[in-house]
């Protein structure tokens, strides 16, 4: 912390430094005029010998008081400063919703290693180069639930993200509401002040509704469209599956025409990724096209550190000369 301090120092008048080189010339002038300005007691015995005391001891502090006086008085003259930079983003967000499929066939592994594990990744990577958005999560199931209300705390959202688990069966109805949780995610985003809302809508499904349904995807589309909320449909999975996937069950349930009607009604667009690359580049061109305006603003913060060393000097000056006077007082 200190060393990070002292790399935030400048000096204005640096130049002013080259009166350093007085000292040693003081260093020399005062050597000499001790070795001949020194007092001789001629003793009897060869073996005598005066015993040291504080004042013998310590008979230069005066002097070094003197030379940290004039050290610091030149360093005062460089008129130091302490600047820390800083910068502050200013400019308006956008209200982003990620609604994402957490049904039982998301941990289908035609995508590598899982679709579920590169759809959080992916889904990570996008929220941590939002830094000025607002952006929440819904997830959805056989129900639809918000998971994390519209936030700009990124490490609640980036942590919730991380633990999220396919929700196959258990207490949660298992099923795909596509149209109740984009329903869910619009009622999250509308009462939102942003003049942008987004939703970012991933499934590797179609409508596989429960008895217990509400709301269709027809009139999920209606309220997004009512609240000019903009819908970017992504569907998961491969096309295409080998005679080895197509032994082991997987299939390929991707209800694409409805992906596409939502998200060209409401203003969007519909991708379909079949890996963790293509994942990623529809991620990146979402991030291109709702891009938000963000002015940087970089400013300093000055601090004058030359009065401290002044003082300093004083404090150093006044010692000296009262240690000079009483202490290490010499005979005339």
């Amino acid at each position: 912390m200190i060393y990070e301090w002292f790399q935030n120092i400048t000096f204005i008048w640096p130049e002013n430094f080259i009166f350093m080189a007085t000292i040693p010339l003081l260093v020399w002038q005062y050597l000499q005029k001790d070795k001949t300005g020194r007092g001789v007691i001629m003793a009897s015995s060869v073996n005598y010998k005066v015993p040291p005391t504080f004042k013998t001891r310590f008979r230069h502090l005066p002097f070094i008081l003197r030379l940290l006086v004039i050290a610091l008085l030149i360093t005062a003259l460089a008129r130091p400063q302490h600047q820390q930079q800083m910068t502050r983003s200013e400019g308006e967000g956008i209200d982003i919703m990620l609604a994402m499929d957490v049904s039982g066939s998301m941990l289908t592994q035609d995508v590598k290693p899982r679709r579920f594990t590169v759809a959080k990744e992916v889904a990570v990577d996008f929220v941590k180069k939002r830094p000025t958005d607002r952006i929440g999560l819904v997830i959805f199931s056989g129900e639809a639930f918000t998971k994390v209300p519209l936030t700009f705390d990124k490490s609640t959202l980036l942590q919730q993200l991380e633990d999220l688990k396919v929700m196959d069966g258990g207490y949660i109805e298992p099923g795909t509401l596509i149209g109740e949780g984009l329903a869910t995610a619009v009622n999250r985003i509308r009462k939102g002040n942003s003049k942008t809302k987004v939703i970012i809508l991933l499934t590797d499904g179609k409508e596989d509704a429960p008895p217990t349904r509400i709301i269709d995807p027809q009139m999920a589309l209606e309220i997004a469209k009512a609240n000019g909320v903009r819908v970017y449909c992504i569907g998961l999975g491969v096309s295409e599956f080998t005679e080895e996937q197509m032994a082991s069950g997987v299939r390929n349930f991707l209800d694409e025409d409805l992906l596409k009607k939502i998200a060209g009604e409401t203003g969007g667009r519909y991708y379909h990724a079949v890996d963790k690359n293509s994942l990623q580049s529809i991620y990146s061109q979402i991030d291109k096209l709702e891009k938000t305006k963000v002015e940087i603003v970089h400013y300093k913060q000055v601090e004058e550190m030359f009065l401290p060393l002044v003082l300093a000097a004083l404090a150093l000056l006044f010692l000296e000369i009262v240690l000079r006077y009483t202490v290490f007082k010499g005979f005339p």
